[in-house]
């Protein structure tokens, strides 16, 4: 029974960053970098005014009412 937690403690801390390690990568590659994929293709060809004046015309915006 001596060094029980000692020896418990250093697997389980070694279990703990092996898994943390994982769903960081896991989330880097898996969420992160597609992410960012998609927004640098939607903003490749995004044209602000022409998004402005499609919501102006269907009357979103307040501040400029629909012609």
């Amino acid at each position: 029974m001596r060094g029980l937690l000692a020896k418990r403690m250093k697997f389980h801390l070694l279990g703990a960053f092996l898994v943390s390690m994982a769903a960081a990568t896991w989330y880097k590659f898996g969420v992160a970098e597609p992410r960012k994929r998609a927004y640098a293709e939607f903003y490749k060809n995004y044209d602000p005014k022409k998004d402005f004046e499609a919501m102006k015309a269907a009357g979103v915006l307040e501040c400029a009412p629909p012609k």
